[in-house]
Order: C-alpha cells, then sequence, then structure tokens
C-alpha cells in the first residue's frame, strides 16, 4: 500500500485523473470500477478536460441503493452518469450496472459477478473511503473475500449518505455493492480521501492490522494499492 499526500482537493483530482489516464492509455479497453461520492468529483472533471477517449474502456458500477428507479435523485448509476459517464463520452453499452430496481437482486448480483470475471477482472478500481471503513457498501464486518451481495446499510452510513439527497428522499436501507473479493482483485486501487471528516477513519486504515471491521484496512495487503489524501484527511505531521 502506497501513500500519496497531496496539499489540495485540486491536487488529489489531478493525481487521481493521471494515474485513471495512464490505465486508459496503457490499455484501450480498460476494465474500471468506479465510485459515486464528493471526493472523486474531481477527479472525474478533470479526465473530462482532458477530452480522453475511452470509447473501449468498460465501466462497473461499484454499488446501488435496492428498490431506486434510474429517475430518482438517489439513483447512484444517475449519479455516476452525470459525474463520469456523460461528461466522458462512455455509451451505456460500455457500463456493467448494478440494476438498483431490480426485482431479483441475488440474481443481479450473481450477472454482475459474471461480467467482472469476463471482463478478466478490473484493471483499476477508483474508491472512497466510509465514515466506519467501508469500501463501496461493504460495510464492517466485511472479510476480503465477501462477494458481490445485497446488504444493509450501517447507521453510520445511513448518516453520511443523509447529506446528498433532498429531504424529501430517505436514504435507502439496504443496497447492493461489489464485494471485497472483486474489489481486492482489481489489479490496481485507488482510495481517495479529503477533508478533515475523514481524518481519524483514514488514520485507522494506515494505522492497520487488517480486519473485517475496518474493511479498508485490506489495501494493506494489497500489491498496488495506492491511498492519495489531502492535507486536511491527513492532519499535522
Amino acid at each position: 500500500m502506497r501513500l500519496l499526500p497531496v496539499a489540495t482537493e485540486g491536487e488529489l483530482a489531478r493525481e487521481a485523473a493521471d494515474l485513471v489516464a495512464q490505465a486508459l492509455r496503457r490499455r484501450p479497453d480498460a476494465a474500471l470500477v468506479c465510485a459515486t461520492g464528493r471526493t472523486p468529483l474531481g477527479a472525474y472533471a478533470e479526465l473530462a478536460r482532458r477530452r480522453l477517449d475511452p470509447g473501449r474502456a468498460r465501466v462497473f458500477q461499484l454499488d446501488g441503493y435496492l428498490g431506486v428507479a434510474d429517475d430518482d435523485p438517489r439513483s447512484l448509476y444517475g449519479w455516476l452518469d452525470r459525474a463520469l459517464l456523460a461528461p466522458l463520452g462512455i455509451a451505456p453499452g460500455q457500463v456493467v450496472r448494478l440494476r438498483e430496481d431490480t426485482p431479483e437482486p441475488e440474481a443481479e448480483c450473481a450477472r454482475y459477478e459474471a461480467a467482472a470475471a469476463q471482463a478478466g477482472g478490473w484493471d483499476l478500481a477508483v474508491l472512497g473511503l466510509g465514515p466506519n471503513g467501508h469500501l463501496g457498501f461493504n460495510e464492517p464486518p466485511s472479510p476480503p473475500d465477501a462477494p458481490t451481495r445485497v446488504v444493509t446499510l450501517s447507521p453510520e452510513s445511513l448518516r453520511s449518505n443523509r447529506a446528498y439527497f433532498p429531504p424529501a428522499y430517505p436514504v435507502p436501507e439496504r443496497a447492493m455493492t461489489a464485494g471485497m473479493r472483486l474489489i481486492l482483485g482489481a489489479r490496481r486501487i485507488l482510495l481517495l480521501v479529503s477533508g478533515e471528516r475523514k481524518r481519524a477513519i483514514l488514520r485507522r486504515v494506515l494505522d492497520g492490522p487488517p480486519t473485517p471491521w475496518l474493511p479498508a484496512s485490506y489495501l494493506a495487503t494489497h500489491r498496488d494499492a495506492w491511498i492519495i489524501a489531502d492535507r486536511a484527511a491527513l492532519g499535522p505531521e
């Protein structure tokens, strides 16, 4: 696990965009899994400004709330589309989704796992750090071999995600998430961390040891995991 400290959110966005662009140059048909949330937004905007050609890339949706339609403000696919897919010109046929309004979520998770296997695994995972150390919606405790599955969200995640949506829309309590097994199988992982609010949980991740009660701590076991964190998240030296 490699820590890349940066001064600001803007620098974080540029460094992350550099690494994503590098992956696409190295392999134009790269398989990527991309998180939603506030922290990756700057990196996605930076990628859009660079006018890359991702016409052969394959993008996997990391997670999604159960029972949410595409036109619902809470749809994480809708968020991903607005933040990354549409700005980069990534077509729907290049995207492997976790369809949030599926009537058969277990079958949807199995289909997703099969698609990841058919792609040969992921070349790059772009992730954010949850308030309790989750990756995707792999809530504690999540072992490193946890599969793609339906999960019940923790109180910490519900509180954190409340800020993303209009008051009239309650945060769904259940979701689907790519499993730790797929995430840790990615050939490179970027964990993007910004802001003072993430300082305490980031310190726990960096100090280890790996434990199911802190899923992000398993990045310490990965051969090519990068944590890009700004000064506010890292705190005083």
